[in-house]
């Protein structure tokens, strides 16, 4: 560590020589405004969003459109933990087989909730209203809530 710090001591003295420090301020100006510029410009990026429904967390992979200041604050700033109630979303209820631990051939059933990923999308675009959702990748079943 000590010997990568000396080396990097080294290179800033070096370069010293050739450039100017006012020439790296004005550089590091210029890169700021440059990017302060292009985050007026809409953008579509991967996002994952947590959602707790229910108790149950889980994680939601989005595919979402903004405007890159919107994407900047939801990224660094904003929480994207958002709770939804299960019965705001659209689901149905499967069934598992699951065999049953100390016994061969016995199997029994095991009950789980299947989200629809359009009534999943249509609910994080209430709770998200400055970013288009413009998909939602697969999302996991949920244990069945105990009662």
């Amino acid at each position: 560590m000590k010997r990568l710090i000396a080396l990097l001591k080294l290179g800033l003295q070096r370069l010293r020589k050739y450039v100017s420090p006012v020439f790296l301020v004005l550089l590091a100006v210029s890169f700021t405004l440059w990017y302060i510029s292009k985050l007026d410009y809409t953008y579509t990026t991967d996002f994952k969003v947590d959602v707790n429904i229910d108790g149950q967390r889980i994680t939601v992979p989005c595919v979402v459109e903004g405007k890159g200041s919107t994407l900047f604050g939801y990224g660094f700033y904003s929480s994207s933990r958002v709770s939804i109630p299960l019965e705001d979303i659209k689901h149905s209820i499967v069934e598992h087989p699951v065999a049953v631990e100390g016994f061969a051939d016995s199997v029994r059933m095991e009950q789980k909730i299947r989200i629809n990923p359009v009534a999943m999308q249509d609910a994080l675009s209430v709770r998200f209203s400055d970013l288009k959702i413009l998909s939602v990748g697969t999302l996991p079943e949920l244990d069945m809530p105990k009662k």
